[in-house]
């Protein structure tokens, strides 16, 4: 185990006298490499510039300010720290649905006040030893060698029979992330063999919901929240069963059940209020997303989206000075921001479109696709009401644009397939097809180019041709199956390369995550799969059948 003296610390605290009484703490474990925030945005700000081993965070960092559970959930959701770097929360909070929601993002241990110096050195000791087994594969996770992460995780799980279920956890969660669903639910139904419930349920569930199966998974989740109703993202996955089914007021329903166990977890709160919002709940809604705006303030992350969402619900309410006042708080806090300019001003057009001002609706309107541009990664929803806006006050082109733009970048098909539904509901099927016809053309030539330098024998170019479409239609399965093919064709031509074979597997991936009817993967697994063997590699990937014969570029 890593020796106490040799940790890079952080401690965040907000009571001067607290961070005294842990440097003295850490201090008399040898722990001298300790570095102190007063609040969750000092502490993001550090965490940005320097990596540490280990964070000791109070929960409560002050009336006004993010709490401990939201600096986790930041942490945790935005990436800012690494998988190995371990979270210890501290906090004199007893109450449910502190400790619930705490638990929810995973810290690697909680300590409730008050403690003695010996039960803190414990829990350290005990946090860092566990990290250390799952080091190697942790960094190789960051560093995005996933199969080698994969190799690893079975390795060390030799080693560490005590932590079996923890890799068995790790390895199937992160197969399902890469969209290898065969290979993540039967790590799951091993762990389920193992007496490793309820996660390994949970796990098997997410599997199914993700091959379309949610009749199939709503008895496993509803069996799950029977059984025990601190496992809160089983209540999260059978609401999204309920709702795909149709059922939206008892989807709405089950998840507030999820929201009075754990009332300030901000994704679960904007989800809440969204979904109340399309069963007519309006009150339900309101009382959420206020408390999404409200909670959002304190994070170094707020999403004016939040805002937006608030005054559409106060808008179907017909309060609209209400709304007129979220809109306005959106631009004086945020205005300053891409997302918050196309955001306010998405606002404006909704409240104009409302009291009926046409000219000011088609100004904020082509103002809001003006400022999506350059805005980021806002919502699918806000992209989506901005289009709306566009095409309600006759700006053809700037709605074609955005919907051109989502649909490149589309990380899904339920992405694109609530797009296409979207220009149907407007009854606007011809943008539909000129969209279509625009992208067709761009992947047509993107091929075309690929296919003409790897004739030639430019197997190097072939493949930086597409891999350079990859970056621009990230969300185009013909483009992502055509940059694997140029890819292994690289690999066949002049020998094997392990990043380049990797490469090729996320993208074969990620194409089917996208087109898993697509009739010409099992050709390119069964590709990947020769050219594994003809070098002597491990097969990674699932050969359809035998032979090495490469298909043909789509």
């Amino acid at each position: 185990m890593a020796k106490l003296e040799q940790l890079a610390v952080m401690v965040v605290a907000a009571n001067q006298s607290m961070r005294a009484h842990l440097r003295t703490m850490l201090d008399n474990f040898g722990m001298h490499d300790v570095q102190f925030a007063t609040s969750a945005a000092t502490a993001i700000r550090k965490l940005r510039e320097q990596r540490y081993d280990l964070i000791l965070s109070e929960h409560d960092l002050g009336d006004d300010a993010q709490d401990g559970q939201h600096l986790l959930e930041d942490l945790r959701t935005r990436r800012i720290i690494p998988r190995a770097t371990v979270f210890i929360m501290i906090s004199g909070e007893r109450s449910y649905e502190r400790v619930v929601g705490t638990a929810e993002f995973a810290p690697d241990d909680y300590v409730l006040k008050p403690f003695t110096p010996g039960i803190l050195q414990a829990r350290i000791e005990r946090a860092m030893q566990r990290r250390d087994a799952f080091l190697p594969v942790l960094r190789l996770l960051d560093e995005g060698r996933i199969e080698e992460a994969m190799a690893s995780c079975k390795q060390v799980e030799a080693r560490h029979p005590a932590w079996r279920n923890d890799f068995l956890r790790l390895r199937a969660d992160t197969a399902i992330e890469r969209g290898e669903l065969d290979l993540a639910d039967s790590i799951y139904r091993q762990a389920l063999d193992n007496g490793a419930a309820p996660w390994a349920q949970l796990g098997h569930a997410r599997v199914l919901i993700a091959t379309g199966l949610h009749d199939q998974a709503v008895p496993l989740l509803e069996q799950l929240v029977s059984a025990s109703e601190h496992y809160l993202e089983a209540y999260d996955l059978l609401a999204q069963c309920r709702e795909h089914a149709g059922q939206t007021g008892e989807a709405c329903e089950t998840l507030n059940e999820a929201v009075r166990r754990s009332p300030r977890r901000l994704g679960r709160l904007r989800q809440f209020g969204n979904l109340a919002t399309r069963s007519g709940e309006y009150a339900q809604a309101e009382q959420a997303l206020r408390q999404v705006v409200h909670l959002g303030k304190r994070s170094e992350f707020r999403d004016p989206a939040d805002h937006v969402e608030l005054a559409r619900v106060q808008m179907l309410q017909h309060r609209v000075e209400d709304a007129a006042s979220t809109v306005q708080d959106l631009e004086r806090s945020m205005g300053n921001q891409p997302a918050g300019r196309a955001c306010a001003a998405l606002g404006k057009a909704l409240l104009f479109q409302h009291t009926g001002d046409e000219a000011a609706a088609r100004t904020a309107a082509a103002a809001a696709a003006a400022a999506l541009s350059d805005a980021g990664d806002l919502p699918l929803s806000i992209k989506h009401e901005i289009v709306r806006a566009c095409l309600a006050n006759g700006l053809d082109g700037e709605g074609g644009q955005i919907v051109s733009e989502i649909l490149r970048h589309a990380p899904d098909e339920q992405t694109i397939r609530a797009t296409r539904e979207l220009l149907a509901e407007q009854g606007r099927g011809d943008l539909s097809q000129q969209v279509d016809e625009k992208l067709h053309a761009e992947v047509r030539n993107y091929v075309a180019a690929g296919a003409q330098k790897a004739q030639a024998g430019d197997h190097e170019g072939a493949v930086s041709e597409m891999m350079g479409a990859v970056r621009k239609m990230p969300g185009n399965p013909l483009v992502l199956f055509n940059a694997a093919l140029a890819v292994l064709r690289h690999i066949e031509h002049t020998g094997w390369n392990e990043r380049m074979a990797e490469e090729a597997r996320t993208l074969i991936a990620r194409t089917r995550k996208l087109d898993p009817a697509n009739p010409k993967l099992d050709a390119l697994t069964t590709f990947m799969a020769g050219l594994e063997r003809k070098y002597g590699m491990q097969p990674h990937l699932p050969a359809a059948s035998t032979g090495t014969a490469a298909p043909r570029a789509r």
